[in-house]
Order: structure tokens, then C-alpha cells, then sequence
């Protein structure tokens, strides 16, 4: 592969960091509280604009994580590939709830964005720039100028490239594992006809068991591509954990 250009991004004004709490809260608490709880709240308001009162809930439960994603553009002008699919995940749901589209849609959609991600992670090996660099080996998260000159210095770019690859292999399995929990999990809770109260619920219960079914598991195997690939650079260039991830170096000031 044609060797990595050193980034720009270390010289420019660091990215501020994303809001854990307003992360959680817009994309999965008050979306959830609203699914299970808004009929009940503001039914009455909803009535005189929308025939079927549930796909008002719907609209108004997943207006919140696509409201946030506008303002964490905005406020620290950045976004990323999980950011956008997250949105067209949350729209996509939106569009099964309005058009009444068959409730077996909603675990193929569900199953079907870790997929395409799982397969362009693959497919990116044959390219010039695969998506390894842009999940883990990226400059907000190491040095990846310093790694770079290091490798050199050590002739052993040849070998991080195949660690590289291995660890693509391993972000792969990390999305096809999601996309076949997803469906499975999608197929059990999601059964009720969509743009029904029902429907609302059950969307909401797939929210919250998402999260400790499906993207713990995801996780667990994207740290240990992470473990493997800080490992390899270690091996290989010598340099300490502290000198590659950005950050680490001044936490290791303020603690001496």
C-alpha cells in the first residue's frame, strides 16, 4: 500500500470533544422515555395534527438525535462515518414508521448498516486507503507522524501493514457480529405492525438491549484491535504507549 501521508491535522486547532451526556441523552434516553411515554404526555396536543397519534410520537422521539447531530456539527465542526450512519439508521426508521412499510423491514435495516460497514471495511484493503486508518490508526487518536517515522527508521513498514491488515479483518468481524445480533434482536422485540403504539415500544426496548447485546460485543472486539495494533506498534518502532496515543503524554506530566 502507498505509504501514509503525514497528517495535517496535529498542526491545526485540536477537535473538542464530544459530550458524553448529550450523546446518550438525545440519541437514546429521551428518545426512548418519548416512545414509551409520549402518547401518554402529549397525546392530546398531538390529535389535531396527526391522524395516527404514534407516528407523531415516532417523529418527535427521533427528532432528538437528529437535532443533535446538526448541533455537534456545528459546535465542533466535525462528523464521522458512525455519526452519518446513525442519522440514516434513525431516518430510515422514521420512514418504516410514516409509510406503514412491513414490520420485517425494520431487521433487515437494522442488520443491514453493520453489514455494509463490516463489507466497506473489507473492501477498503484493496484501495489505497483502508478504513483501518480512519477508525483506529487516525491522527485524533496516535501520532501518526511520529508512528510513521519510527516504522521507517526500524524497516518495518512492510510488517505494520500486515498488522494493519489483520487488524481491518478484525474490525470487520466486529460489524458483521453486529449486523447478525441486529437482525436476530430486531426480529424478537420488533413484531407489531408498524406506525402503532406497539411498534413505538418495541423500538424503544430494541434501543435499550442494543446496547449491552450488541455493542458491548462490537466493542470488546474493536479494543482488541486496538490492543493489537498499539501492541505491533510498540514491537516494531519501540515507542511507548504514552508516545503514540494523543493525550497520553500529558497525563503522564500531571501525574509525575
Amino acid at each position: 500500500m502507498p505509504e501514509q501521508q503525514p497528517s495535517k491535522q496535529q498542526n491545526s486547532e485540536p477537535v473538542k470533544k464530544e459530550n458524553t451526556f448529550l450523546n446518550l441523552g438525545f440519541n437514546l434516553v429521551l428518545p426512548i422515555l418519548l416512545l414509551n411515554k409520549g402518547k401518554e404526555w402529549f397525546g392530546g396536543q398531538l390529535e389535531p395534527y396527526f391522524e395516527n397519534v404514534a407516528v407523531g410520537v415516532l417523529l418527535i422521539a427521533l427528532a432528538f438525535p437528529v437535532v443533535y447531530f446538526v448541533y455537534d456539527y456545528f459546535k465542533r465542526k466535525k462528523y464521522n462515518i458512525f455519526s452519518i450512519i446513525g442519522l440514516i439508521s434513525v431516518l430510515l426508521t422514521g420512514g418504516i414508521g410514516i409509510l406503514n412499510i412491513p414490520t420485517e423491514w425494520f431487521a433487515v435495516k437494522e442488520a443491514a448498516i453493520p453489514l455494509i460497514l463490516g463489507l466497506a471495511v473489507m473492501i477498503s484493503l484493496k484501495t489505497p486507503y483502508p478504513l483501518v486508518r480512519t477508525l483506529l490508526f487516525n491522527p485524533e487518536i496516535m501520532h501518526v507522524d511520529r508512528v510513521h517515522e519510527a516504522l521507517r527508521e526500524h524497516d518495518a513498514e512492510a510488517e505494520f501493514e500486515k498488522l494493519l491488515t489483520f487488524c481491518t479483518w478484525l474490525l470487520a468481524g466486529s460489524f458483521l457480529l453486529s449486523a447478525v445480533l441486529n437482525f436476530i434482536l430486531a426480529r424478537w422485540i420488533v413484531v407489531s405492525p408498524s406506525g402503532t403504539d406497539a411498534f413505538n415500544a418495541e423500538v424503544s426496548k430494541m434501543m435499550a438491549w442494543s446496547w449491552p447485546i450488541i455493542a458491548v460485543p462490537s466493542m470488546a472486539i474493536m479494543i482488541v484491535a486496538l490492543y493489537k495494533l498499539l501492541g505491533g506498534i510498540k514491537r516494531m518502532t519501540g515507542l511507548e504507549l504514552e508516545q503514540v496515543l494523543q493525550g497520553a503524554e500529558a497525563k503522564e506530566v500531571k501525574k509525575s
